[in-house]
């Protein structure tokens, strides 16, 4: 299977009304429930809005992003999937649940990654 990466900007859920966060907020769960619940959803989290840094090669460090930036990610589903068909189902849920369009993007594999981590889990 391959990992997909669903994300939607920050402020994407701006639109919504205060007192229907709650609602809003259960339908989400609901769909990483199902996630869950179908072997597929591997990590997902919302970003704290405009905290972050970025971190040179050489270690400085500096708040970020970039003020010319217009579009941050305010958060992210990772599923494990057989397609992009699939990946892409699964971001129309996600995106109907929050009320946001979502980013669907391919994670590239990585077996020595793979490896490293059946390691530390053993």
């Amino acid at each position: 299977m391959t990992r997909y990466l669903i994300t939607f900007d920050d402020g994407g859920m701006d639109h919504i009304k205060p007192e229907d966060l709650g609602e809003v907020g259960q339908t989400a769960h609901a769909v990483i429930d199902e996630a869950v619940t179908a072997g597929v959803f591997v990590f997902g989290a919302g970003l704290e809005s405009q905290r972050a840094s970025i971190v040179a090669t050489d270690g400085l460090v500096t708040d970020g992003p970039y003020p010319e930036t217009k579009e941050v990610i305010g958060g992210l589903v990772v599923v494990d999937v057989p397609s992009r068909d699939e990946a892409l189902k699964w971001a129309a849920k996600i995106a109907a649940a929050c009320q946001c369009p979502q980013e669907v993007r391919e994670l590239l594999p990585d077996p020595e990654m793979e490896a490293i981590l059946r390691r530390a889990e053993g």
